[in-house]
């Protein structure tokens, strides 16, 4: 099986959680073409927003993603479908941490009038899976890359940095999760 380890980044704004309000600016993903790894590409791209085109400051600094990385790209209509065309036909499993991602890319599609794809209805949360394996509660994935003893590589809260460190829990706990 393969598995499509992904996060999003999107707008967002300090004391504010509205997700109607988010939408995404940053798909990071890795490929894995089996349970323990190991990783085989990559895709990255940013998204402009088109709802609230302007990155709030609080955005800026918690993602590193610039109002010129935004600007100078596709909307999420063509991203996503770029995204798709990554991924390649079925079957794959989405991974992603929690439920957050899988969520926010059904209220963008919704939003830009886009197909909902039914392989990301059985995606695996592997913040829940992870919490199980290791007996721990739900934590994020820097508290788990702790936990596991992996060192968070890039910056934090960028798309393909947290897809890559996802990707390293995803190869502890999925071989788990493939035995079930």
């Amino acid at each position: 099986m393969r598995y499509i380890i992904t996060d999003l980044e999107a707008t967002c704004w300090e004391n504010t959680r509205n997700t109607d309000r988010m939408e995404i600016i940053e798909i990071g993903a890795v490929e894995m073409l089996s349970a323990s790894g190991p990783f085989a590409r990559e895709f990255s791209r940013f998204v402009r927003p088109v709802v609230e085109p302007q990155l709030s400051g609080f955005c800026k600094q918690l993602t590193s993603i610039s109002q010129a990385n935004v600007d100078q790209t596709e909307i999420f209509w063509t991203v996503f479908h770029e995204y798709l065309e990554w991924i390649g036909p079925a079957p794959y499993t989405l991974c992603t941490w929690g439920a957050y991602d899988v969520n926010q890319f059904s209220i963008d599609c919704r939003r830009h009038g886009i197909p909902f794809p039914e392989e990301f209805n059985q995606h695996i949360n592997l913040k829940k899976a992870f919490a199980y394996e290791f007996k721990v509660r739900s934590c994020g994935m820097a508290k788990a890359l702790q936990i596991a003893k992996i060192p968070l590589e890039g910056s934090h809260h960028r798309g393909i940095d947290d897809a890559r460190n996802i990707a390293k829990l995803a190869a502890l706990v999925l071989p788990k999760v493939e035995s079930q």
